[in-house]
């Protein structure tokens, strides 16, 4: 499997000789494996006057980033929706999948590492926040009838034990080092796993939607429902049983305790040892 990248392009808080904002792209890699040595992940800086901001001088500088890195990745994230046409025009003119997504864990660190620590140094520097545009989400959709789970559990694991993540029997995942989140080994990392007869189409369907995160939505009842993409979200499950609802509050107290940082499994059944599906995700704010 080749690489994925994290983008950004977008104005920074500087302004130019002529009192414009200076834009910049941010290319990272995306770390695949929760055995990623973070240090060796790929990254790209450049600065762009506002007065060349279009897909043409984006696609130069991607293909700069490529040629810098030796390889064109396989797909490309980007989570801001209002620059969704330029860096779709731009990736596809390289021929590379760009796809909106708030998996971008190590793109959202180094953006705030250069807001605290390179933008502040740079002239023309100017404070506050550098906002993004915020689009609402629509509601939550039902998830397709034939993927519906059967069955599903809350479960957690200690960080060790999640580390043991590449010797499991695992046909679809995506995890990162839990170096990221700073979690000791022993940090109880909270999950939910999904079992269903259909379990491999069910992991198959769910690795293509660029998974973001879990979380328990209490604006019409109480429900387990999947972040996907920027704005899509999708219902897991209704939750009424007393039990269940206590249990869906201890899942957000102990994914907050452990820093966002939680997972997804898929299987075949509770009796199954391995998974047609697994994930380590993060809630995180994005900008």
């Amino acid at each position: 499997m080749g690489s994925i990248w994290e983008i950004d392009f977008y104005s920074r808080p500087i302004l130019d000789e002529n009192q414009k904002k200076v834009w910049e792209v941010l290319v990272c890699e995306s770390p695949l494996d929760i055995r990623t040595n973070l240090d060796s992940l790929f990254r790209y800086a450049k600065y762009c006057p506002s007065t060349e901001v279009n897909s043409g001088w984006l696609r130069t500088a991607l293909q700069e980033a490529i040629d810098k890195a030796g390889e064109a990745p396989i797909k490309i994230r980007f989570f801001r929706r209002q620059m969704n046409n330029m860096i779709v025009k731009a990736c596809e003119d390289l021929g590379i999948p760009a796809l909106s997504s708030r998996r971008i864990l190590i793109l959202n660190e180094w953006l705030q590492q250069r807001m605290d620590e390179v933008y502040p140094q740079e002239p023309g520097y100017q404070g506050g926040t550098n906002a993004s545009v915020r689009l609402e989400s629509p509601l939550p959709q039902r998830l397709p009838d034939a993927l519906e789970g059967q069955q599903w559990v809350f479960v957690s694991l200690s960080a060790a034990e999640l580390a043991e993540m590449p010797e499991w029997e695992i046909g679809f995942s995506e995890a990162f080092p839990l170096e990221l989140a700073k979690l000791s080994p022993e940090a109880r990392i909270p999950g939910i796993l999904i079992f269903s007869p259909r379990a491999l189409p069910l992991a198959g369907w769910m690795s293509g939607l660029e998974l973001a995160f879990l979380r328990v939505d209490t604006k019409q009842g109480t429900r387990l429902v999947l972040e996907t993409g920027t704005t899509e979200s999708w219902i897991l499950a209704n939750l009424k049983n007393p039990t269940t609802l206590a249990e869906a509050k201890g899942f957000e107290a102990a994914k907050q305790e452990a820093k966002g940082v939680h997972f997804l499994g898929v299987q075949s059944d509770a009796q199954a040892e391995a998974f047609a599906g697994f994930w380590l995700l993060q809630e995180i704010n994005v900008p």
